[in-house]
């Protein structure tokens, strides 16, 4: 099965397009003016204002524009290392929880008894012998004389349900005694005194009786009463109020003649490794350890139980793995390449880089001192030059043939979480995300900084609109008194004109 991650692939970082210097914007602003200036031809305002507030604030607006798209990037790139790194530890947790890297129990005989593994349950090593000698079975009765209408009403009352352990004939379908257990009776009320109405009170009571009605191929109806498997589940119904005196026909219990048993409650009777034992039940949970039991006949003889370890899946677990650490690597190396890099200088991207190279020589297991592998580099897992890791093929063959269960404990984990492979994946990931230390703190920061550059942004705005109106009003005053000193110009102009003709 193969371990697959959202977002684990390296995504290509676009091409960064040139940004303007700040010596090149302020250069093109101070042409723009001079072309507003228009060679002292006259001066166009509605020009020449914006052309003087661009060259006041391009600098700066550069700046914050390249600043801006460096950190957008960082913060995109911060996500595309969360998204991976928790990705690997996700699906390789829900690979471990599948089940299918965990030794399986087996039987020798299925057909007597079936099993398979609890949840979480570590099986590996099993050895038993269980002769299965009885099944558990439920009390059952029906009455015995036929009604030719289901739907008759008999009458009304009450039935009284107790529950106990009861005695039966020779045969069995006589009860010959009954002794209460310490339950509370039941009372079911019957208004409509029919076949289907006393099922369907006993249904509607829920009380760990079922009832059905069942018709023969003549069309005569029965009613079947059914308990809970066990011993102890064996029960008596007995009509305590019965105001048209016939509900009694259908008491259960010692003494009753309109009833038969069709099946006595029993227990399901085992001898395990030789000792004898019961259960209420033909699904058993708490007999071997981390084994779920399903009786399904009396066995010939005893039944062998053992384990088979899941030597393919583990092999292929180990492949996959490697497989996804080589994508998650590729994104991080991208993003923290020493040139290129647009995480190049976050210490939580660095810090997660660290910990991955690391992760085949980290203890997947607590057996340090006992000659098992605990690592995933002393089963066959290599790392080339470039950081990537390979299977060394033959190398985990031969792991797998003598050391087959340390390794399924080292992909498995402990029953607790703090050991195994994904364990380590775990904790490799808490640490990058953490909002103090890790990658969430490097977004947190980055997003500040963002913040920042949007209030700078907005300030030179409120201040280019600020110097816009200003200058406007500057320039409005002054072409009002030019228009004015013209006039004059143009009126002393004429006189002297006028003044040089009457000389002459």
């Amino acid at each position: 099965m193969a371990i697959s991650t959202t977002s684990s692939t390296a995504t290509p970082t676009p091409a960064a397009t040139p940004t303007p210097t700040a010596a090149s914007v302020t250069k093109n602003a101070a042409q723009s003016l001079l072309t507003s200036l228009n060679a002292g031809s006259g001066i166009d305002t509605a020009s020449l204002v914006p052309s003087l507030v661009e060259a006041q604030f391009a600098a700066k607006t550069a700046q914050l524009t390249a600043k801006s798209k460096t950190i957008t990037t960082q913060i995109s790139g911060l996500a595309t290392l969360k998204s991976a790194i928790s990705g690997f530890s996700t699906a390789y947790a829900a690979l471990v929880k599948g089940g299918t890297l965990t030794s399986q129990p087996t039987s020798s005989n299925t057909a007597a008894l079936g099993v398979s593994a609890l949840a979480g349950a570590k099986v590996s090593g099993l050895s038993s012998t269980i002769s299965v000698n009885q099944l558990a079975a439920a009390q059952t009765i029906r009455t015995t004389a036929a009604v030719a209408d289901r739907t008759a009403v008999i009458g009304s009352g009450s039935f009284t349900l107790n529950f106990g352990s009861a005695t039966y004939d020779a045969a069995g379908t006589t009860m010959t005694g009954f002794t209460a257990g310490g339950g509370t009776a039941v009372t079911i009320d019957v208004t409509d005194a029919s076949l289907d109405g006393i099922a369907a009170a006993i249904n509607a009571k829920g009380a760990g009786v079922t009832a059905s009605v069942v018709t023969d191929s003549n069309g005569s109806a029965y009613l079947s009463m059914k308990g809970a498997t066990g011993a102890s589940q064996a029960f008596t119904m007995t009509a305590t109020t019965d105001t048209s005196g016939k509900l009694a026909a259908y008491n259960v219990g010692p003494g009753a003649t309109n009833t038969s048993v069709t099946a006595a409650a029993q227990n399901a009777k085992l001898t395990v490794d030789g000792i004898a034992v019961e259960r209420a039940s033909n699904t058993i949970n708490n007999l071997v350890t981390g084994v779920k039991l399903q009786l399904n006949a009396v066995s010939t003889g005893p039944v062998t139980l053992g384990s088979t370890t899941p030597t393919s899946a583990l092999s292929q677990a180990v492949s996959d793995v490697v497989e996804t650490y080589n994508q998650v690597m590729a994104t991080l190396t991208e993003q923290t390449d020493p040139v290129t890099g647009v995480l190049r200088a976050d210490p939580a991207a660095k810090t997660l880089l660290s910990s991955l190279k690391a992760l085949t020589l980290a203890p997947l297991s607590g057996d340090t001192g006992g000659g098992s592998p605990t690592t995933l580099a002393q089963i066959g897992v290599a790392t080339n030059r470039d950081g990537t890791l390979r299977v060394d093929a033959a190398a985990l063959s031969n792991a797998m043939l003598t050391n087959s269960t340390a390794i399924e404990t080292m992909l498995n984990g402990s029953a607790d979480g703090k050991a195994g492979l994904g364990a380590v994946l775990n904790a490799i990931t808490t640490s990058a995300t953490n909002t103090t230390i890790g990658l969430g703190a490097s977004q947190t920061r980055y997003t500040a900084a963002q913040s920042a550059i949007a209030d700078a942004e907005a300030k030179i705005a409120d201040q280019s609109a600020a110097m816009t109106t200003r200058l406007t009003q500057q320039f409005s005053s002054m072409n009002a008194r030019v228009s004015s000193y013209k006039s004059i110009q143009s009126f002393l102009t004429n006189q002297i004109a006028a003044w040089n003709k009457s000389d002459s």
